[in-house]
């Protein structure tokens, strides 16, 4: 629905459900208005169209979506050989800015680092021909929409620009009045789906104890058919104890949060999508636009925040047509906190069942076989674990070792103790009043 606006050169706002090929949306048409070696070649444009400054530029909430984003559009780009480089924080500089020097064509990236490459003069953004938003009411919730609006303000007044959001809140509407031109609102939505939700998405909601949880998750984790399992918690501590309480307990999981340094967290998520971890416990932070293939379940190990969120981290499975299952655990305290996501979204879960590790209908309702502990049976252990997938050195910034890599790099870097030279004893003077009292005792 979107290809012939945007291919027009017109500008688009794009509404649609998670897992409905967003990016692709987007990424044609401003592969189509880039121009490179190759169309000068074939005599469909000038040499002096050429530029290295980026002609295209894609704004994006997360380090992991902009990665996403960058894979989709180096595949999508790659018959005609067009540059794409992803800018985002967490990194080393130095890349990032070599890159920029030998030339790009498109560019995506988080706010942040892109406002501080403009600003140190390195990121050109005076040739960009099209802007893209992309997950922009995720922008307002993470505070980024004044970074996106310097962003914007720093680009040639001619230009397209095309926003990208499964949700339109107020702001994100103010947003594309300001900076758009007569643009053209696309909502793509099934005749036969009128719910939020999407329909291949089966949801169970259980009502749950904080002390039998892991017992839970460890069940539905041996489901009958289950591929790849996301499980999603509140806060950053959360998601490390049930990542090392599975660990210990025989399951693949891998961890993807905001303590984690950079190189870690691509670890977690490259090992899960190679498969070497087929479970990945993580913060908000990897819910939005993340599209693994064969994810099957989603846990909500706590309840999320709001409809939007629980939209987005249940959108990780059943994504292009494929079907899934979403399961939320609901404390007794997070009850209200359900009844109004519940409310907003029309589903029929208003009070959920009280549900634990031995309860009956769990086992019927998610295929867990008769007699599944909470270990995984040893035969079953056939994953490689995330320590079989390299951790990167990125060079990562923000503190998280010294310089360059982890802190491990770091002590590597220091001699060993019975190399380093010895130091002379430190002599301590007396003074009194400023005047030293060395040996004034003896005198006296």
């Amino acid at each position: 629905m979107t290809l012939p606006v945007a291919l027009s050169g017109s500008d688009v706002i794009g509404q649609a459900k998670t897992g409905t090929g967003k990016t692709l949306g987007f990424g044609l048409p401003l592969l189509e208005r880039v121009t490179v070696p190759a169309d000068v070649e074939a005599g469909r444009a000038r040499p002096e169209q050429l530029t290295d400054a980026p002609q295209a530029l894609v704004v994006v909430p997360t380090r992991e979506l902009c990665q996403q984003v960058t894979n989709d559009l180096l595949t999508a780009g790659k018959v005609r050989n067009v540059r794409v480089l992803s800018i985002y924080g967490g990194r080393a500089y130095e890349p990032q800015v070599e890159a920029l020097k030998k030339g790009v064509d498109v560019v995506v990236g988080t706010p942040g680092r892109l406002l501080d490459l403009a600003g140190q003069k390195k990121l050109r953004l005076s040739a960009v021909k099209t802007l893209v938003l992309d997950e922009a009411d995720e922008m307002l919730d993470l505070g980024f929409l004044p970074d996106v609006e310097k962003i914007i303000e720093a680009l040639p007044a001619k230009r397209q620009t095309m926003l990208f959001s499964a949700t339109m809140p107020g702001q994100v509407i103010s947003l594309a009045r300001r900076y758009m031109s007569q643009p053209t609102h696309i909502r793509a939505t099934a005749p036969d789906d009128e719910g939020q939700t999407v329909a291949n998405i089966t949801q169970h909601i259980f009502r749950a104890h904080s002390l039998d949880k892991p017992e839970l998750v460890t069940r539905i984790l041996q489901a009958d058919g289950r591929g790849l399992a996301m499980i999603f918690c509140r806060t950053k501590r959360t998601a490390a104890d049930i990542a090392d309480q599975l660990t210990r307990r025989g399951f693949a999981a891998g961890a993807v949060h905001g303590d984690l340094g950079q190189g870690a967290r691509e670890q977690a998520l490259r090992a899960f999508r190679n498969g070497k971890v087929d479970v990945l416990v993580c913060t908000d932070v990897a819910a939005r636009g993340i599209d693994v293939e064969g994810v099957t379940h989603v846990i909500n190990y706590q309840s999320p925040e709001d409809e939007k969120t629980y939209l987005h981290r249940i959108g990780r499975t059943g994504r292009a047509g494929a079907s899934g299952t979403a399961v939320t655990l609901v404390d007794w305290d997070d009850i209200p906190r359900w009844q109004l996501i519940n409310k907003a979204l029309g589903l029929p879960f208003n009070d959920p069942e009280e549900t634990y590790s031995t309860s009956e209908h769990l086992y019927e309702l998610l295929g867990i076989p008769q007699g599944t502990t909470g270990v995984l049976p040893r035969a079953e252990r056939t994953r490689a674990g995330l320590d079989a997938e390299e951790i990167e050195d990125l060079g990562e910034t923000g503190g998280r070792g010294r310089g360059r890599g982890s802190r491990a790099g770091a002590a590597q870097q220091q001699p060993p103790r019975e190399e380093r030279p010895k130091r002379a004893p430190r002599r301590r003077r007396r003074t009194r009043g400023g005047v030293s009292v060395e040996g004034a005792g003896a005198e006296g």
